[in-house]
């Protein structure tokens, strides 16, 4: 059947489209959040959730109506959606969080960071066996955050560049000042 067939060049293509519209909606975002409105988390929050929730009906509404209106939106919901829900309401509060007061960048290597974590809890938990492809890519990330982070030490014996002359580096010594005559200015002494 070729309706299974995989694509992988099609399938490049959509991983780097995705990479890209959510790498733009991200820094747009922080702009947003740092340059926009003084508005507070929650009511940016409930903003996004409004458009997303109005997207989210659409699909229910062509694709689920039948199902929604005889049974009720809710059916199917037990503890372990419910948590998931709450969960996902929770990080989008730190994800806001975090674009407001670090930036994008953060939050991606945030985010690489969490799924290297969890998939080594995975293989504690889940017996998930880790490939040489994954750890390449967690050596990978880790590096970039090392790199990110990393900021070049000064040594104090360096001389210094660009023509600039050395500073006299010993502490000021304090000298009384005294008028001289009334109204006539100071002396050093």
């Amino acid at each position: 059947d070729e309706s299974n067939e995989q694509n992988p060049f099609l399938g490049l293509i959509c991983v780097l489209l995705a990479c890209c519209s959510s790498g733009f909606a991200g820094v747009y975002f922080e702009k947003i959040l740092k340059q926009g409105r003084k508005v507070s988390l929650f009511v940016r929050n409930i903003q996004l959730s409004l458009f997303g929730m109005s997207l989210g009906l659409v699909g229910v509404v062509a694709r689920d109506f039948e199902k929604v209106n005889s049974n009720g939106f809710f059916q199917g919901y037990n503890k372990v959606v419910w948590t998931v829900i709450l969960v996902q309401a929770g990080s989008g509060f730190v994800i806001a969080s975090v674009m407001k007061y670090a930036d994008n960048i953060l939050k991606g290597f945030a985010t690489a960071i969490s799924i290297i974590l969890s998939s080594v809890i995975s293989v504690y938990l889940f017996d998930f066996r880790i490939t040489l492809l994954f750890f390449f890519g967690v050596v990978l990330v880790s590096m970039a955050v090392f790199l990110y982070g990393y900021k070049k030490k000064a040594k104090v014996e360096d001389p210094p560049s660009r023509g600039y002359t050395k500073v006299n580096t010993k502490p000021p010594v304090y000298r009384p000042q005294v008028p001289l005559l009334p109204g006539k200015g100071k002396h050093t002494v």
